[in-house]
């Protein structure tokens, strides 16, 4: 557990907060607009962030440090029994516990396989039902209705986390049950992850983007080096692919679809780093690595 800072003015609330939810609910944007910056990489696809992200939100009197998780759902697969073991083990870190689930594409098995983890815990949880946007008024009161019966949440809010709408709403309902006591980070701090990490993160969220099919979920992306220059940032990065066929799809025609996931992730890298960059991208093939235990290990899974 990260140590407080000492100092802060008495009636100071801070708290460390597990975004939990059903893969696809919108966790990851929620995090970006609540921070005002990228930290948690976003597609459309499921199952798009794999590791634990924190990410630190500054209010007035108070600090909530939150817990980005992969989706939890019933999961066979090595990689995604990983992913799910990292979300749930984060309740047990957590002062409180933040909900989403998502009212457009409900997933009742994993809602109903997280309200059973939740019903093991006793600390608070708030929901959030996201993409309100995308439903008519009529459907939110009814899933308000249905999840009001279904746990004791200490509060209930629609919000659409790509739009903006009731997440002050949600954010102050969090601030008031957060526990007294100083803050865990500095004023400008943003988030604890290392800057090689989150370029390998955004390289890995082109790829999602830019990619369909099987690719995405075939990947992962390693930073072989990450050198400050006095102009410019030099990273160069493998992504990783488990069969040939999928390495030339990544590469694309003449290295088309390779040089434009290296255009997206370079200028999403210098707005992060506030700084120039060189990116090279290569790509190698490594058979089933999704299920290897070694390869896992190795790619920080």
């Amino acid at each position: 557990m990260t140590e407080k800072i000492p100092g802060a003015t008495e009636g100071f609330r801070s708290g460390f907060v597990m975004l939990a939810g059903p893969p696809n609910a919108g966790k990851s944007t929620l995090l970006n607009r609540m921070l005002g910056e990228k930290v948690s990489i976003t597609s459309r696809k499921a199952q798009t962030t794999r590791n634990r992200i924190l990410g630190v939100l500054h209010r007035p009197g108070a600090q909530l440090v939150f817990l980005d998780t992969p989706g939890v759902h019933k999961a066979t697969q090595a990689l995604n029994v990983r992913m799910v073991d990292v979300a749930l083990s984060a309740m047990g870190d957590a002062d409180l516990i933040l909900l989403m689930v998502d009212l457009k594409s409900p997933d009742p098995d994993a809602e109903g396989f997280l309200v059973e983890k939740l019903e093991q815990q006793r600390r608070p949880v708030v929901l959030a039902l996201n993409k309100t946007d995308q439903v008519g008024p009529e459907a939110v009161l009814q899933a308000i209705d249905r999840w009001r019966t279904a746990y004791p949440f200490k509060a209930v809010v629609p919000i659409s986390a790509k739009h903006g709408h009731q997440v002050d709403a949600l954010v102050a309902e969090m601030l008031a049950l957060l526990p007294e006591g100083p803050p865990f980070f500095p004023e400008d701090a943003v988030t604890d992850m290392p800057e090689r990490f989150i370029a390998a993160e955004m390289i890995r969220e082109k790829v999602f983007r830019l990619t369909g099919q099987e690719i995405p979920y075939s990947t992962a992306v390693t930073i072989e080096t990450f050198k400050e220059k006095p102009r410019m940032i030099e990273i160069y990065a493998t992504i990783h692919v488990e069969r040939t066929s999928q390495k030339a799809i990544v590469i694309g025609r003449g290295g088309a679809k390779l040089k434009q996931i290296g255009r997206a992730a370079r200028e999403d890298m210098e707005r992060m780093l506030g700084a120039k960059v060189f990116l090279k991208l290569f790509v190698r093939v490594q058979k089933n690595w999704s299920r290897d235990t070694r390869a896992l290990r190795k790619f920080g899974y």
